[in-house]
């Protein structure tokens, strides 16, 4: 399998799998930079300083308000106007198994306190596993998420959409949401409107049936990783020839079906639909900073501390 990266937003571009002696491509993507630089759904950028949603834009730091720069709304979207998908960020290393990016994130970046120092790494390992590690240190405390935006269709990105492939996710809890993707109420569980994914599920099963996915127009919610099992989540194609795990250390899983893909450039002149692609992004939980008592690790990164996560794509192709 072969992988493509660019230093704009630090962006996975492409990922190709051998698959009956033909080359597969299964990730969204453009045609060139300049529609990287337009489309809005963030295909395969790295997300900082915060990925999801912060409801209006604001945090609070030891008694500190800070405003941030909103982007949805009155709310801040993926790190606000120019997050770091939007950055042209530094090579430090790169080699036939190995790219890592840097960039330096300076202080009030997007309203957020404090310089931050990113370090981006992907590897490709002999045994198809794409294996992304997300570094960072801060000269001040601030909230840190980092995430991966790639959206995958397993049939091929221009096979129609992904409400065939079978969706498992080992989540007891997730987050039901409003029109805007903010958290409005706690942890529910996976047993409350059908969002059950702890078993094997055709995405398109009751698909907009339950009145949490038809606020949202499909899945487009946090769920609550159970750390007892070393997969969060498994994606087989429909015609069953390539599956993919995810693992992660991050605590949280947004699984998103692509509900406002529309529009969106791809590489072949035309544009993607809704539900083209689906992006699994192992992330905090949404709006964290607002709830420091949500079962997760604090998403607030010291000075003395070093943000340090990873998150894992393995591939078995057939």
């Amino acid at each position: 399998m072969t992988i493509k990266l660019s230093n704009w937003g630090a962006t996975w571009l492409s990922c190709q799998l051998p698959v009956a002696g033909q080359n597969r491509e299964v990730l969204l993507g453009c045609k060139n930079l300049e529609q990287y630089a337009q489309q809005k759904a963030y295909l395969g950028a790295t997300i900082g300083r915060y990925a999801n949603r912060i409801a209006n834009a604001t945090i609070e730091i030891n008694g500190i308000n800070y405003s941030l720069s909103a982007n949805q709304g009155t709310n801040q979207l993926h790190g606000g106007k120019f997050g770091f998908d939007k950055q042209l960020w530094h090579i430090q290393s790169q080699s036939d198994k190995q790219v890592i990016f840097t960039l330096i994130s300076p202080d009030g970046d997007q309203g957020f306190p404090g310089e931050l120092k990113v370090e981006v790494t992907y590897k490709l390992t002999d045994d198809n596993q794409v294996i992304l590690s997300f570094n960072a240190i801060t000269t001040k405390t601030t909230p840190v998420n980092l995430t991966n935006h790639a959206y995958f269709n397993l049939d091929g990105e221009t096979s129609k959409d992904i409400l065939n492939h079978t969706l498992q996710v080992n989540a007891d809890f997730y987050l039901p949401v409003d029109h805007s993707g903010i958290p409005n109420s706690d942890l529910v569980s996976v047993n409350q409107y059908d969002m059950d994914l702890r078993r094997p599920k055709f995405i398109a099963e009751r698909f907009l049936e339950s009145p949490i996915r038809q606020i949202t127009g499909g899945y487009d919610h946090a769920y609550l990783l159970n750390k007892s099992q070393s997969i969060a989540a498994k994606l087989i194609s429909a015609d069953k020839k390539v599956k993919m795990n995810v693992k992660t250390t991050l605590p949280a899983l947004q699984i998103y079906t692509g509900n406002f893909l529309k529009h969106t450039p791809n590489r072949h002149n035309g544009q993607y639909n809704n539900f083209a692609g689906i992006a699994l992004e192992a992330q905090f939980l949404p709006d964290s900073p607002h709830h420091p008592d949500w079962p997760q690790p604090s998403c607030y990164l010291e000075p003395q501390q070093t943000y340090h996560h990873q998150i894992c794509y393995q591939f078995d192709i057939k």
